[in-house]
C-alpha cells in the first residue's frame, strides 16, 4: 500500500496520541493525547471536534454503554458520565506507573494496561476489569502493555507488549485469555508493535512506533499489507466510519528531535477494508 491515499482526519500537535476508538452510538472517533491528559473526539461527517482535559494522564478512553466513557488513568479506571461527571471505578495508586492501552472485550468487560513512566521491564501489568469494577490480573508482569483485540468469532485474543517485538495470541473462553503463544514478530530496524486491531476477515492491523508504518498480518501471521506513513511514530490504529472501513491513525511526537510537521495527528486511510463493531463497556 501506497502512503499516497492517507489523508490527515485531525491536524494535531499531540505530544503522545494514541488509542482511535469507533463510538457508533455518537457517530465518532475518541482518541487521547496521554501526555497531555486530554481526550478528544471527532466526527468525520460534520468536522465537529471536542477536547475534554482529565486530571491524569490518561491512557485510553472507550465508550460505556450507557454514554459517557471508561477511561485507563494514572492511578486506576475512572468512568465519565453523560453529564460529564466524574467518578473511581478502580482507584490503585503505584508511585511511577500509569495506564496506558485499553480495550473493551466482547462481553463488555475492559482489559486494562499499565506500565512505569521509567519503562522498567517488569514493572507493568495487564488485568480484566468487570463492569461492577471487580479487576481480575491476567499479566501481572509486563514491561509496555498495548494493543488489545479480539478475532471475529471471539476465541482469540490477541495481544502486545510492546519491548518483546511480538503480538501474541490467547485462546480466550469469553472471560479468560490462556495459552499464550507468539502470532507474528516485528523484525529489528522495522520498529516496535503499538496498538492494533482485528478486521472483519480475523486480520490484525498493528501501528509500528518507530517504524512509520501500519501492517496488516492475516490470520495465520502472514504479513499481508504495509502502509508506509510519513511520521514516524505512529501508535494505534481502528476502524471507524459509519460503515467500519476507513483506518483512522494516532500518532506522537515526544521524544522527536525533529518530527515531522503531521506527527501528533490523527490519520486515515479511507476504505481500507472492514472493521468490526466494537462493544462499550457495560459498567
Amino acid at each position: 500500500m501506497s502512503s499516497a491515499r492517507l489523508d490527515v482526519a485531525v491536524s494535531e500537535n499531540a505530544e503522545l496520541g494514541e488509542g482511535p476508538t469507533w463510538d457508533p452510538a455518537a457517530g465518532r472517533l475518541i482518541w487521547v493525547d496521554i501526555l497531555a491528559a486530554r481526550v478528544h473526539t471527532y466526527d468525520p461527517v460534520t468536522g465537529h471536534r471536542t477536547v475534554r482535559t482529565t486530571e491524569q494522564h490518561v491512557g485510553a478512553a472507550k465508550p460505556r454503554a450507557g454514554g459517557g466513557l471508561v477511561v485507563n488513568l494514572r492511578d486506576g479506571i475512572g468512568l465519565y458520565d453523560p453529564d460529564g461527571a466524574f467518578r473511581w471505578l478502580v482507584h490503585d495508586p503505584e508511585p511511577g506507573r500509569r495506564g496506558n492501552d485499553a480495550a473493551v472485550a466482547p462481553d463488555g468487560a475492559l482489559w486494562a494496561g499499565t506500565m512505569r513512566y521509567d519503562e522498567t521491564e517488569i514493572g507493568g501489568s495487564l488485568a480484566r476489569v468487570a463492569p461492577d469494577g471487580g479487576v481480575t490480573p491476567v499479566l501481572p508482569v509486563v514491561a509496555c502493555s498495548n494493543g488489545i483485540g479480539w478475532s471475529p468469532d471471539e476465541r482469540l485474543m490477541y495481544y502486545v507488549d510492546t519491548p518483546t517485538r511480538r503480538i501474541d495470541v490467547f485462546d480466550f473462553d469469553g472471560e479468560n485469555a490462556v495459552n499464550r503463544r507468539p502470532f507474528a514478530t516485528i523484525e529489528e530496524g522495522a520498529g516496535f508493535p503499538d496498538g492494533l486491531t482485528v478486521d472483519a476477515d480475523g486480520a490484525v492491523w498493528v501501528a509500528l512506533w518507530d517504524g512509520a508504518a501500519v501492517r496488516r498480518y492475516t490470520p495465520d501471521g502472514s504479513l499481508d499489507r504495509i502502509v508506509e506513513l510519513p511520521v514516524r511514530r505512529p501508535t494505534a490504529c481502528a476502524f471507524g466510519g459509519t460503515d467500519l472501513r476507513d483506518l483512522y491513525i494516532s500518532s506522537a511526537r515526544v521524544g522527536l528531535d525533529a518530527p515531522h510537521p503531521l506527527s501528533g495527528s490523527l490519520l486515515v486511510l479511507p476504505d481500507a477494508g472492514q472493521g468490526m463493531p466494537g462493544t462499550p463497556f457495560a459498567g
